[in-house]
Protein backbone atom coordinates (compact mmCIF):
# COMPACT_ATOMS: atom_id res chain seq x y z
CA UNK A 1 0.00 0.00 0.00
CA UNK A 2 1.32 3.44 -0.92
CA UNK A 3 1.45 5.95 1.93
CA UNK A 4 0.31 9.57 1.80
CA UNK A 5 3.83 10.99 1.65
CA UNK A 6 4.94 8.69 -1.15
CA UNK A 7 1.82 9.49 -3.15
CA UNK A 8 2.15 13.23 -2.65
CA UNK A 9 5.82 13.21 -3.61
CA UNK A 10 4.73 12.03 -7.05
CA UNK A 11 2.58 15.20 -7.38
CA UNK A 12 -0.09 15.39 -10.04
CA UNK A 13 1.91 13.40 -12.56
CA UNK A 14 1.11 10.38 -10.43
CA UNK A 15 -0.13 7.22 -12.08
CA UNK A 16 -1.38 5.87 -8.74
CA UNK A 17 -4.64 3.92 -8.98
CA UNK A 18 -7.32 4.05 -6.31
CA UNK A 19 -10.10 1.51 -6.20
CA UNK A 20 -13.45 3.11 -6.97
CA UNK A 21 -11.99 6.50 -8.03
CA UNK A 22 -11.30 7.75 -11.56
CA UNK A 23 -8.85 10.56 -12.37
CA UNK A 24 -7.11 10.15 -9.01
CA UNK A 25 -4.17 12.51 -8.43
CA UNK A 26 -2.13 13.38 -5.35
CA UNK A 27 -1.72 17.17 -5.54
CA UNK A 28 0.55 17.48 -2.49
CA UNK A 29 0.83 16.14 1.08
CA UNK A 30 -2.46 17.76 2.07
CA UNK A 31 -4.65 17.41 -1.03
CA UNK A 32 -5.76 14.58 -3.29
CA UNK A 33 -8.31 14.85 -6.09
CA UNK A 34 -10.46 12.64 -8.31
CA UNK A 35 -13.95 11.63 -9.34
CA UNK A 36 -16.83 10.92 -6.98
CA UNK A 37 -15.79 7.68 -5.29
CA UNK A 38 -17.80 4.51 -5.17
CA UNK A 39 -18.14 2.86 -1.74
CA UNK A 40 -14.86 0.94 -2.19
CA UNK A 41 -13.14 4.24 -3.06
CA UNK A 42 -14.26 5.85 0.19
CA UNK A 43 -13.02 2.81 2.14
CA UNK A 44 -9.63 2.99 0.40
CA UNK A 45 -9.34 6.71 1.17
CA UNK A 46 -9.88 5.96 4.87
CA UNK A 47 -7.31 3.14 4.71
CA UNK A 48 -4.79 5.61 3.25
CA UNK A 49 -5.27 8.21 5.99
CA UNK A 50 -7.91 10.55 4.58
CA UNK A 51 -10.27 11.98 7.21
CA UNK A 52 -12.02 14.70 5.19
CA UNK A 53 -13.74 14.69 1.80
CA UNK A 54 -14.84 17.86 0.01
CA UNK A 55 -17.80 17.16 -2.29
CA UNK A 56 -18.29 19.82 -4.98
CA UNK A 57 -21.36 18.27 -6.63
CA UNK A 58 -24.45 20.46 -6.88
CA UNK A 59 -26.51 17.68 -8.43
CA UNK A 60 -29.44 16.33 -6.48
CA UNK A 61 -28.08 13.42 -4.44
CA UNK A 62 -30.07 10.89 -2.45
CA UNK A 63 -29.72 10.68 1.32
CA UNK A 64 -28.29 7.19 0.83
CA UNK A 65 -25.61 8.47 -1.56
CA UNK A 66 -24.72 11.33 0.78
CA UNK A 67 -24.33 8.88 3.69
CA UNK A 68 -21.79 6.57 1.98
CA UNK A 69 -18.64 8.56 2.88
CA UNK A 70 -19.85 9.10 6.45
CA UNK A 71 -20.49 5.36 6.81
CA UNK A 72 -16.86 4.83 5.75
CA UNK A 73 -15.78 7.12 8.60
CA UNK A 74 -15.13 10.35 6.69
CA UNK A 75 -16.02 13.93 7.52
CA UNK A 76 -17.80 15.45 4.51
CA UNK A 77 -17.66 19.12 3.59
CA UNK A 78 -20.23 20.01 0.92
CA UNK A 79 -19.41 22.95 -1.37
CA UNK A 80 -21.92 22.72 -4.22
CA UNK A 81 -20.72 24.10 -7.56
CA UNK A 82 -22.89 23.59 -10.64
CA UNK A 83 -21.35 21.45 -13.38
CA UNK A 84 -19.29 23.55 -15.78
CA UNK A 85 -19.08 26.49 -13.36
CA UNK A 86 -16.39 27.84 -11.05
CA UNK A 87 -16.08 28.24 -7.28
CA UNK A 88 -16.82 31.55 -5.62
CA UNK A 89 -14.05 33.35 -3.74
CA UNK A 90 -15.80 32.36 -0.50
CA UNK A 91 -15.77 28.69 -1.50
CA UNK A 92 -12.06 28.92 -2.35
CA UNK A 93 -11.34 30.48 1.06
CA UNK A 94 -13.37 27.79 2.84
CA UNK A 95 -11.64 25.10 0.81
CA UNK A 96 -8.16 26.48 1.64
CA UNK A 97 -9.03 26.56 5.34
CA UNK A 98 -10.48 23.02 5.22
CA UNK A 99 -7.27 21.67 3.66
CA UNK A 100 -5.06 23.65 6.05
CA UNK A 101 -6.88 22.52 9.21
CA UNK A 102 -7.59 18.89 8.31
CA UNK A 103 -5.79 15.95 9.80
CA UNK A 104 -4.26 13.92 6.99
CA UNK A 105 -4.82 14.56 3.31
CA UNK A 106 -8.14 15.95 2.07
CA UNK A 107 -9.82 14.35 -0.94
CA UNK A 108 -11.79 16.70 -3.21
CA UNK A 109 -14.16 15.58 -5.93
CA UNK A 110 -17.02 16.57 -8.17
CA UNK A 111 -18.75 14.07 -10.45
CA UNK A 112 -16.03 13.18 -12.94
CA UNK A 113 -13.14 14.82 -11.06
CA UNK A 114 -12.34 17.12 -13.97
CA UNK A 115 -13.81 20.65 -14.22
CA UNK A 116 -15.02 21.73 -10.79
CA UNK A 117 -12.31 19.70 -9.08
CA UNK A 118 -9.71 21.13 -11.45
CA UNK A 119 -10.89 24.70 -10.85
CA UNK A 120 -10.72 24.56 -7.06
CA UNK A 121 -7.46 22.58 -7.15
CA UNK A 122 -5.95 25.20 -9.48
CA UNK A 123 -6.93 27.98 -7.07
CA UNK A 124 -5.30 25.95 -4.27
CA UNK A 125 -1.96 25.32 -6.03
CA UNK A 126 -1.70 28.93 -7.23
CA UNK A 127 -2.58 30.26 -3.77
CA UNK A 128 -0.04 28.02 -2.04
CA UNK A 129 2.64 28.98 -4.58
CA UNK A 130 3.01 25.41 -5.87
CA UNK A 131 2.16 26.46 -9.42
CA UNK A 132 1.52 29.44 -11.66
CA UNK A 133 -1.92 29.82 -13.21
CA UNK A 134 -0.47 28.54 -16.52
CA UNK A 135 0.96 25.44 -14.81
CA UNK A 136 -2.34 24.92 -12.99
CA UNK A 137 -4.20 25.17 -16.30
CA UNK A 138 -1.95 22.53 -17.87
CA UNK A 139 -2.53 20.22 -14.88
CA UNK A 140 -6.28 20.73 -15.20
CA UNK A 141 -6.32 20.09 -18.94
CA UNK A 142 -4.21 16.95 -18.49
CA UNK A 143 -7.02 15.34 -16.47
CA UNK A 144 -9.82 16.05 -18.92
CA UNK A 145 -11.77 18.74 -20.74
CA UNK A 146 -13.21 21.37 -18.40
CA UNK A 147 -15.73 23.96 -19.57
CA UNK A 148 -14.60 27.15 -21.28
CA UNK A 149 -15.62 29.07 -18.16
CA UNK A 150 -13.39 26.83 -16.04
CA UNK A 151 -10.44 27.17 -18.43
CA UNK A 152 -10.75 30.97 -18.24
CA UNK A 153 -10.96 30.81 -14.44
CA UNK A 154 -7.87 28.63 -14.11
CA UNK A 155 -5.81 30.71 -16.56
CA UNK A 156 -6.63 33.96 -14.75
CA UNK A 157 -6.35 32.72 -11.18
CA UNK A 158 -3.94 34.90 -9.26
CA UNK A 159 -2.26 34.34 -5.93
CA UNK A 160 -4.41 36.86 -4.09
CA UNK A 161 -7.95 36.09 -5.12
CA UNK A 162 -9.35 34.14 -8.06
CA UNK A 163 -11.53 36.22 -10.32
CA UNK A 164 -14.84 35.12 -11.76
CA UNK A 165 -15.22 34.90 -15.54
CA UNK A 166 -16.90 37.89 -17.23
CA UNK A 167 -20.57 37.49 -18.13
CA UNK A 168 -19.75 37.02 -21.83
CA UNK A 169 -17.42 34.09 -21.07
CA UNK A 170 -20.00 32.54 -18.72
CA UNK A 171 -22.79 32.85 -21.28
CA UNK A 172 -20.73 31.45 -24.15
CA UNK A 173 -19.45 28.58 -21.99
CA UNK A 174 -22.87 27.63 -20.68
CA UNK A 175 -24.35 27.53 -24.18
CA UNK A 176 -21.35 25.78 -25.76
CA UNK A 177 -20.94 23.27 -22.90
CA UNK A 178 -24.67 22.52 -22.46
CA UNK A 179 -24.63 19.35 -24.62
CA UNK A 180 -21.80 17.88 -22.51
CA UNK A 181 -23.69 18.57 -19.28
CA UNK A 182 -26.92 17.16 -20.71
CA UNK A 183 -25.18 13.96 -21.86
CA UNK A 184 -23.46 13.57 -18.49
CA UNK A 185 -26.84 13.44 -16.76
CA UNK A 186 -27.80 10.23 -18.57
Amino acid sequence: MIGAHAMASQKESSGVRMAGINHFKAVDDKLWRGSAPRADGYRELVARGVHTVVDLRAEKLSAEELAVPQKAGLKVVRMPIRDGQTPTNGQVATFQETVKSSEGPVFVHCGAGVGRTGSITAAYVVNTGEATSRQAALRTLAVGPPSIEQVWYVLTTGRDEPSQPPAAIEAFSRIFDAPRRIMASF
